[in-house]
């Protein structure tokens, strides 16, 4: 059989199924992606809402590092072959302009991911890449047949080589359920347990807190948390104060550290600088001003002071403690968030755990399962917001496409 004859079987139809779609498609290899969802691309088009993210653009020393270190060495090799600028330029080929914004993050000039899902679609159709939909891939035979479940009963193919990206177990009504780690243990793989990134915390707010501040951002904040091993780490930015808890870009910065701190022991305390732009001297000199006959809440308010940062300080401070200014000026520079818990695995982002790089080749294949690959969130690595998850789930599907091309030439 020549390579052109070889049928390969994509479950996922996520971007790293379709960017290993693409791949196979013009080396002339027989695509069709299979997906349980009705229709592709839909936790893209979820991530997309608020302006699709596809990438950064620091310098690559940088970008490479914000993933994390067990996987870092490994992410590596595969953005070596597609890396923020490679993801740039194909974004372009699709005829769609990106842009910087001023965190460095990199947006489609129009910040929509429906249009470039619907090219990218058509241009795989264009290549001859099928798409079988609603067909729920339910693990293999022990024949080794490939079993899927579609609405009129179950089919069972034996294709050339499979490609596997079904995602990790966030976001379980867009398709990523982590369904697959079930039959992947029964069959004697290794799995690493699913762990919520990029996800919101519970902290027990006070109802009255909760009523007045839910949905309210913390704004220019600077957070620190001391994590497990004793290394502190601290990110500035914004967070959302919800009625559970904290969510948002700057928390999901560190969610990887208080998640695994919270594995030992619980709570864990988020230090918040409230204040970073006034030092904690000229803070105290504001406060030491008399009050005279004016209110607590007046004096705190002509002192630059806003409602959400006095409503954090009632959190902690009793009315007696918020009369001892010096302590109300620490209080605002080191503000102590108790972390309870994460929020569920469903609401969070992206996960951690998945297949064990231990269970793959280079080339992203099982090697007890030669001729079935892996790639994308379904692998046991995180990275943060800001196009980087993106990035690294692309470049795994090319790396892994990349893979079954080898293997497939090893056979002829």
């Amino acid at each position: 059989m020549s390579l052109s004859q070889s049928s390969i079987a994509i479950i996922g139809a996520g971007p790293a199924g379709l960017m290993a779609a693409e791949v196979l498609a013009k080396a002339g290899l027989r695509v069709t992606v299979y997906d349980a969802m009705p229709s592709a691309g839909r936790k893209l088009l979820q991530a997309g809402r608020g302006g699709l993210n596809i990438t950064h653009s620091e310098p690559y020393v940088d970008f490479v590092q914000r993933y994390d270190a067990k996987s870092e060495l490994i992410i590596h090799g595969w953005l070596t072959q597609f890396d923020a600028n490679a993801l740039r330029a194909w974004v372009s080929e699709l005829g769609i302009e990106t842009f910087i914004g001023s965190s460095g993050r990199v947006y489609p000039l129009n910040m929509q991911a429906a249009p470039l899902l619907r090219l990218w679609l058509h241009r795989l159709r264009s290549a001859g890449v099928q798409f079988a939909m609603r067909h729920t891939c339910l693990g293999w035979t022990d024949a080794g047949e490939l079993r899927l479940q579609n609405p009129e009963g179950e089919i069972r193919i034996k294709p050339n080589a499979t490609l596997l990206a079904m995602g990790g177990a966030s976001w379980p009504k867009l398709g990523s359920n982590g369904a697959w780690k079930s039959w992947f243990e029964t069959d004697g793989l290794s799995v690493s347990p699913f762990l919520p990134a990029n996800c919101g915390f519970n902290v027990a707010w006070s109802s009255i807190f909760s009523e007045k501040f839910a949905g309210q951002p913390l704004k220019n904040v600077v957070l620190s948390v001391t994590d497990k091993n004793g290394q502190t780490h601290q990110k500035r930015g914004e967070a959302m104060l919800t009625a559970h808890g904290i969510e948002g870009s700057l928390i999901y910065a560190l969610s990887a550290p208080i998640r695994d701190t919270l594995l030992q022991t619980s709570p864990v305390t988020v230090l918040a600088d409230l204040m970073p732009d006034v030092s904690l001297d000229k803070l105290h000199n504001a406060l030491r001003k008399p009050k005279g006959k004016q209110s607590l809440a007046s004096f705190f308010k002509r002192q630059g002071l806003s409602a959400l940062q006095v409503g954090l300080l009632r959190e902690v401070l009793t009315p007696q403690q918020l009369s001892d200014m010096p302590l109300v000026a620490q209080t605002l520079k080191r503000f102590p968030i108790q972390i309870q818990s994460t929020r569920p695995i469903e609401e969070a982002i992206s996960t951690a755990g998945g297949v064990s790089f231990a269970e793959l080749s280079q080339s992203l294949m099982l090697t007890q399962k030669p001729g079935v690959f892996c790639a994308g969130e379904m692998l046991d690595w995180e990275a943060p917001t800001g196009g980087y998850l993106l990035t690294a789930v692309m470049a795994s599907g090319l790396v892994a496409a990349k893979g079954v091309i080898e293997y497939l030439n090893s056979k002829h």
